[in-house]
């Protein structure tokens, strides 16, 4: 079994990883990566749909100590984020371990150091890595979530997750189930209708509609206004730029937008066109749960009965870390959340940390990785 040492162990080279890693160059402190993809930032270079955009203002997005370039418009497009991580990659000389999948990680009481132990994709083999400090930056969005649905095999069609859609072209002229009405699955849904599908989105829960400028407006309040005042006036804005939603079959929560992402990871729809297909119709909303699917025929629990040619589930995603990381029952949840709240939530015991998983966004991962390295620096610097 080969075996490395090195001061700390990042497993997870997305965003939150390559943050991690380049405040780690900033303060010389010694690192490793392993990532389970053949690439960095996999999501975006491989899972992503052509469309999307960074749904907040760049400056709530950039990563440590590199600012997005003047000429990039305020709302990133994918082409230009995928090309700044390039240059952001090779202007720290960030290199991960690719296809490395840490199968466990577990803290050595008598060595005290971290052992992990990751499958090598190209060679079959475990190989083992040692470390002083373990870094958990495998994101919010590892593992695809679709949810089981009786009858689901017996659908003739395209299934897919959203991590699987990539352009509305190729549904042209078809019924198109788009699960989930979270900012993938309205965006989803609006460039199905964009490229002509006959499209209907379920609604399951109430969701909040806010533009881009009310989100920025909402951000910029709450560094000087209370969460319950910045949420009462995003409601108010929200009722005045979009009228009663309820016409069209969807509720608004009772909870503001803003407190519900603290409270439970749910973001407000940031609203870029979907609705207003709504409006016209062009966007059909069903807010009733699937009950069962027999062919091409979908049953829902209001016992409408609808024939789709394809589905799309924007059903979010599920983390894995409680299946390879032992012994830590302090910092993160069964749901690979973290358990202590901002703005300790990414620290753990024994040296391990975490960043990017306090449902904060980039903004948020790029604190805790500011905040790992100089708390990492401290301690290498008193051994």
């Amino acid at each position: 079994m080969q075996k490395q040492e090195q001061t700390v162990i990042v497993v997870g080279a997305g965003p939150s990883g390559l943050s991690a890693a380049a405040c780690f160059t900033k303060q010389s402190i010694p690192y490793i990566i392993l990532e389970r993809e053949d690439c960095f930032a996999s999501l975006w270079k491989k899972y992503s749909y052509d469309r999307v955009h960074l749904h907040l203002n760049k400056k709530f997005c950039e990563l440590p100590y590199k600012p997005f370039p003047l000429s990039y418009p305020p709302y990133v497009p994918k082409k230009q984020f995928l090309q700044y991580l390039d240059d952001y990659v090779s202007h720290f000389r960030i290199n991960p371990l690719y296809r490395r999948t840490v199968e466990v990680a577990e803290f050595d009481e008598g060595a005290q150091k971290w052992r992990v132990e990751a499958r090598n994709g190209d060679s079959g083999e475990v190989e083992e890595y040692f470390g002083k400090f373990l870094v958990v930056a495998t994101g919010e969005t590892s593992d695809p979530f679709v949810p089981e649905v009786q009858g689901l095999s017996s659908f003739p069609g395209k299934v897919i997750h959203s991590t699987g859609f990539k352009s509305g072209k190729e549904f042209k002229d078809e019924h198109v189930l788009v699960v989930g009405s979270g900012n993938s699955g309205m965006e989803i849904a609006l460039d199905l209708v964009d490229h002509g599908a006959k499209t209907s989105i379920l609604v399951r829960s109430p969701v909040h509609f806010l533009s881009r400028e009310m989100v920025n407006l909402g951000l910029f309040l709450s560094k000087y206004l209370s969460l319950s005042t910045v949420d009462s006036l995003m409601v108010m804005l929200s009722r005045i730029v979009y009228g009663n939603v309820t016409t069209y079959g969807i509720y608004r929560p009772n909870e503001g937008p803003f407190y519900m992402k603290v409270k439970y990871g749910k973001y407000p729809v940031i609203d870029i066109g979907t609705y207003m297909k709504i409006k016209s119709q062009e966007l059909k909303v069903l807010p009733a749960e699937i009950e069962s699917v027999r062919g091409k025929d979908v049953l829902f629990k209001n016992h409408e009965l609808h024939s789709f040619d394809s589905i799309v589930f924007c059903t979010g995603f599920k983390r894995s870390t409680h299946k390879w990381l032992k012994g830590d029952d302090y910092l993160l949840n069964d749901d690979g959340i973290t358990m202590p709240s901002y703005p300790i939530n990414w620290k753990g015991k024994n040296g391990l940390y975490c960043v990017g998983l306090s449902r904060r966004g980039f903004y948020g991962a790029v604190a805790d990785a500011e905040n790992i390295a100089n708390d990492i620096s401290s301690i290498v610097q008193h051994l």
